[in-house]
């Protein structure tokens, strides 16, 4: 019975046109774990996510989110890097609830990928270039718009998009060190100031579990958006029978108790009983404010720079990973075939300029829809990241509980050295801790979107989400009936199922 469902190195699919595949054997798991952790995009959830959880939820446990979710995804990660053994394919999630739960359901699940990376990649323009023209501005008098400064952002993520993915990987590394240096030095700082002294405020079970609870964990699960994307690198990675395993462990353990630790310092270097009212009043500015009062200007600025820095690597990360779903899909047929297309340096040239190309379409309309805006400066954050970014995030929850259930469904069809905690235990236990934080999700969407009361809004993004879900399932159905070659290679990169 075969483990190992993938596409051979040069293999092509007929109709795909270029015989090459993606790079293979460029990553190791340093590069893995940076490509994860720049999807997370540190200083964005430290300087921008934590402070609007405390603002939003007035929830005081958010430190101990972090490590609740921690524990959940953990769970998840232990069957997920169990298949990632077995499956190398560049879309990830659609390939393992493929070959799970059904290959129709993997043509579902393929588009509900696809909506939510977009959804991520594209919404963080907004912020990126609020941040960066809000930078630019205060520090040059200028007046540039948000969406020239996001056009800056779009060439270097499209430029890197269509060469090798380990340039890319460079890049974020580079990236990913000096977010992380800013964040420690306003982690001790915050620890040295504590105005209300050390405790452990915000880290007690009665400090999260209130009424506020599903708001807060909401909030949190945004910050581990990306956690999952070793495996859409397996085709890529050095030794990916071990290093996707690997590469996921480290992430979700450090990105888990990074969070934790410096939503706690936020917390001490605030003040406990100030923490709530000072987040609704300062928003993103709390972290860069308080380095201007208690080290220098000049590490405020360094901050803020990274901060810009911060949300292109996350840019990059989702581009790359979107570009991959494309090239896995049209490398299958469930996609046209011209997505399959690779360039000289094996980067998914297609299915990285389509990405570019929904995304610059989006910049357009957002542009032209803010015009005028009443939100002023913070429109682009307001509505173009957060509508999308909570959008993606819904969806990609969605894929989590979804791929729980298929390393079940994989592991009764594919027997072999593995305990049943891995195949069966911990997979129910992420889909059902998984599932509650998806409910709860769908329960706080309102406030997820800025809105305190009933929105459309609330029912339209996630149904963006949704039907196109609905739609793979039967055009997988019908892929079935109508061209079962296609449907057989399914989730097996093109190849049929050997075992069936």
């Amino acid at each position: 019975m075969s483990h190992e469902q993938t596409l051979p190195v040069g293999h092509s699919v007929a109709g795909t046109g270029p015989s090459k595949g993606l790079s293979k054997r460029t990553l190791g798991v340093p590069a893995l774990v940076f490509m994860i952790i720049a999807a997370s995009a540190p200083l964005t959830v430290v300087g921008g996510g934590v402070p609007s959880n405390f603002a939003v939820s007035a929830n005081m446990g958010v430190p101990l989110s972090f490590v609740v979710l921690g524990v959940c995804l953990a769970l998840f990660a232990v069957g997920y890097a169990a298949m990632s053994s077995h499956i190398r394919n560049a879309g990830a999630f659609y390939a393992y609830i493929a070959q799970g739960i059904g290959r129709a359901a993997g043509v579902g699940a393929a588009w509900v990928a696809l909506i939510s990376y977009n959804a991520m990649q594209v919404g963080i323009y907004g912020l990126f270039g609020f941040a960066l023209a809000s930078f630019i501005n205060g520090k040059l008098g200028t007046n540039i718009p948000w969406w020239a400064a996001a056009l800056v952002g779009f060439v270097v993520v499209g430029w890197l998009g269509v060469n090798k993915v380990d340039l890319s990987a460079k890049v974020i590394g580079v990236l990913v060190v000096g977010e992380f240096l800013a964040v420690i030095v306003y982690d001790v700082i915050s620890f040295a100031v504590h105005p209300e002294g050390v405790s452990g405020a915000g880290l007690a079970p009665s400090d999260l579990f209130t009424a506020s609870v599903g708001a807060a964990l909401s909030f949190s699960m945004a910050a581990f958006m990306g956690f999952e994307s070793a495996a859409i690198y397996s085709e890529e990675a050095k030794d990916p029978k071990r290093s996707i395993a690997r590469a996921t462990f480290i992430a979700v353990g450090i990105i888990s108790v990074f969070y934790a630790v410096s939503s706690w310092a936020m917390m001490i270097g605030t003040g406990p009983d100030k923490i709530i009212a000072e987040s609704q009043k300062q928003g993103p500015d709390l972290l860069f404010n308080f380095l201007t009062a208690h080290g220098a200007t000049v590490v405020s600025d360094i901050a803020q720079v990274l901060f810009v820095t911060s949300l292109l690597a996350a840019l990059i990360a989702f581009h790359n990973a979107v570009a991959r779903y494309a090239f896995s899909l049209g490398r299958e047929g469930v996609l046209p075939r011209s997505l399959a297309r690779v360039n000289r340096r094996h980067a998914p040239v297609a299915g990285s300029l389509v990405q570019s190309g929904v995304a610059l379409a989006m910049l357009v309309i957002f542009a032209i829809a803010g015009t005028g805006s009443n939100l002023g400066t913070l429109y682009p954050v307001l509505t173009f990241f957060t509508w999308l970014t909570n959008t993606g995030a819904f969806g990609l929850v969605l894929l989590l509980v979804m791929i729980s259930v298929a390393v079940i469904g994989y592991f009764r069809k594919h027997t072999g050295e593995y305990s049943a905690w891995t195949r069966l235990i911990a997979p129910a236990l992420s889909a059902i801790t998984l599932g509650i934080v998806f409910v709860l999700i769908v329960l706080n969407f309102n406030l997820l979107i800025g809105s305190t009361g009933f929105s459309p809004l609330s029912v339209i993004l996630p149904a963006i989400v949704v039907v196109p879900g609905i739609a793979g399932l039967l055009w997988g159905l019908r892929l079935k009936n109508t061209r079962p070659d296609v449907y057989a290679g399914i989730g097996f990169g093109g190849a049929p199922d050997a075992s069936e």
